[in-house]
């Protein structure tokens, strides 16, 4: 396998070469508050979280949903909020306001920014992955691009503009949701075992 250093980019058509991969852990879906608290609980024990959430899409101008989906991916399962029923509670609130929770994803700013609509909180502990990648000159900056340069697999996209405000999401839709949490989690290590996480 190699480094960044020695190979900075890949190519769509290397990506789609490469074998197809998801998460196949443990995975819980949160459906109330109740449950929300109980699976907190689990996650205040954590020190890094894979992070990550899906919003239902717009195809019409002026069409706004909030986010449906929240994902915490801890070491062996992932927990998947579904907002609407759960909302956003005050342990999953102080989950994403503890420093000493690391949380890795990609594109972490506009979910942060959507989340904070649902009730406010001060975001703490978050690791843009895409700009530890920029500064070690890697020039694929998305979750697909990113586990296939480091980690040597690629993640179907074929979920991506379902509908996740739907009452009940099919098994399709819960493994990618869980996948693209957990590749927040595995590429972190990933990249910091190879010293690209640039600690303050």
């Amino acid at each position: 396998m190699t480094t960044p250093h020695e190979n900075l980019h890949i190519t769509k058509d290397a990506i789609n070469r490469l074998p197809m991969k998801q998460y196949e852990g443990q995975i819980h879906l949160i459906q109330t508050p109740e449950d929300a608290a109980k699976a907190t609980e689990t996650l205040k024990t954590e020190t890094l979280l894979g992070f990550d959430t899906e919003t239902r899409p717009s195809f019409r101008v002026g069409e706004y949903y909030q986010p449906s989906l929240l994902q915490l991916a801890t070491g062996q399962e992932v927990f998947l909020f579904q907002l609407k029923r759960t909302g956003l509670t005050a342990g999953l609130r102080d989950v994403l306001s503890r420093p000493d929770i690391l949380k890795s994803g990609v594109s972490i700013k506009d979910d942060l920014s959507e989340l904070r609509k649902l009730a406010d909180f001060e975001p703490a502990g978050f690791i843009e992955l895409a700009t530890h990648a920029k500064q070690a000159h890697i020039k694929n900056l998305g979750l697909r691009g990113l586990a296939a340069l480091l980690l040597g697999f690629r993640i179907s996209k074929r979920e991506q503009v379902s509908n996740w405000a739907r009452n009940e999401l099919t098994e399709s839709q819960t493994r990618y949701a869980a996948t693209d949490a957990w590749l927040g989690r595995e590429i972190y290590l990933h990249m910091d075992g190879l010293g690209l996480i640039r600690k303050n």
